[in-house]
């Protein structure tokens, strides 16, 4: 079986990727749900998380705010690196199980991981895809997406390695800057080399 790490930059066409290649019949599994279910209410995650950063990142409901942990990782390095510590080991545990998991005969199966390379996790993989668009497109989305402001787009986008590492660091890359016609027929391209 072909292991493959779909990744990119944030707001770069990876969930959409993923979709496309899903819909092809290839297996797929997404890091950012593992990373939810890693600190889900009643996980071990979710205490430890609730343990490193208080209080304030509890909703009323009880969970995580996921928006007041995001606001607190995403302007403290030392913070994101800690829940950074406690969400990796669980997800790619789980990503391991997973690719265990699957049918004698798979012939390949796609795990995307957007901080593959911050994690310097590439070498357990067989191929890698990373999605890109130019880092102004990259503003754009995460701007039209998430209504953030610019400069926290661009704080967001900051904390990953640069779109130009992610792709001098591929084995294939999808250049997501067209339509979305366009990044269909490369994703649909690539499918039909791995049916050969």
């Amino acid at each position: 079986m072909r292991r493959v790490a779909l990744t990119g930059g944030i707001a770069t066409g990876k969930s959409h990727v993923l979709a496309r290649i899903d819909a092809h019949g290839v297996p797929t599994i997404d890091a950012d749900r593992l990373a939810r279910q890693a600190i889900a209410p009643g996980t071990d995650g979710e205490r430890r998380v609730i343990q490193r950063f208080g209080d304030t990142i509890v909703a009323r409901d009880r969970t995580i705010d996921r928006g007041a942990l995001g606001r607190i990782v995403f302007a403290d390095p030392q913070a994101r690196q800690d829940l950074e510590g406690i969400v990796h080991p669980f997800v790619y545990e789980a990503i391991e199980r997973w690719f265990a998991g699957l049918p004698t005969g798979t012939a390949a199966a796609v795990a995307d991981i957007p901080l593959l390379f911050e994690t310097d996790r590439e070498a357990d993989f067989d191929l890698v895809i990373v999605t890109a668009c130019s880092p102004d497109e990259q503003v754009r989305r995460l701007v039209a997406r998430d209504g953030l402001a610019k400069a926290d787009a661009l704080a967001r986008i900051a904390t990953q390695r640069s779109i130009a590492e992610k792709v001098a660091r591929a084995d294939v890359v999808i250049d997501t800057n067209g339509s979305i016609e366009d990044t269909n027929r490369q994703v649909d391209a690539l499918i039909a080399e791995w049916s050969v």
